[in-house]
């Protein structure tokens, strides 16, 4: 059985599953239909982008080393660099509308070979060219991050957003961590108005 966190929740992720070091972490999102409802208003205040264009979400995996510092940008890891240098992050590729069941983007993790000095991984989902569509996260709902154990296709954990992110632009939905020898999933859940998945980088600079 999955364990359902709430926001700010945390939990062992490799002490409890002994031998476990490769995962599958998804995420996925729905659009807003158009046909009145979830964000309608926001989506007229905001200009009423998402009646005429998809709302194109991107996952990103951002690798931090000590402090929250990021290294080097090529320790982020998105549509436009599907794998880390050292091949432990691998992104499964772009999703452009978040149409159908399940996960809509997929990151898998090999846990043993994530170099020693990145101490998190931070998984982002942010909305591509935003501004210049005039959307955000009032027109998506049932987001949501689960970590898989891809060898028996486990659901380790699942973490459905549930807050009202409406206005909202980016979304820092968990982080993997080390603790000591073990990892640890936290259930973050928090949203900016950040404009671009570079300004989001930026704050880790």
């Amino acid at each position: 059985m999955a364990i359902n966190l709430q926001k700010g929740q945390r939990v062992d992720l490799t002490k409890g599953n002994p031998g476990l070091s490769k995962i599958m972490v998804g995420l996925g999102w729905d659009p807003v239909q158009n046909s009145g409802g979830g964000g309608g208003f926001f989506g007229s205040l905001f200009g009423g982008g998402g009646s005429q264009a998809n709302v194109d979400c991107d996952a990103s995996v951002i690798m931090l080393g000590a402090n929250d510092k990021l290294g080097s940008n090529k320790d982020v890891i998105y549509f436009g660099n599907l794998k880390s240098n050292d091949g432990s992050v691998q992104h499964s590729g772009d999703n452009l509308t978040g149409d159908g069941d399940g996960d809509d983007e997929q990151v898998w993790i090999d846990l043993s070979r994530v170099p020693a000095n990145i101490q998190k991984l931070v998984f982002v989902v942010n909305i591509y060219d935003c501004v210049k569509r005039k959307q955000h996260f009032g027109m998506i709902r049932n987001a949501f991050i689960r970590v898989v154990n891809p060898s028996n296709n486990q659901e380790l954990i699942h973490y459905n957003l549930t807050d009202n992110y409406s206005g909202l632009t980016c979304l820092v939905t968990g982080e993997i961590y080390r603790n000591g020898n073990d990892w640890k999933f936290a259930a973050i859940g928090s949203g900016t108005n950040a404009a671009s998945l570079s300004e989001v980088v930026r704050s880790y600079s």
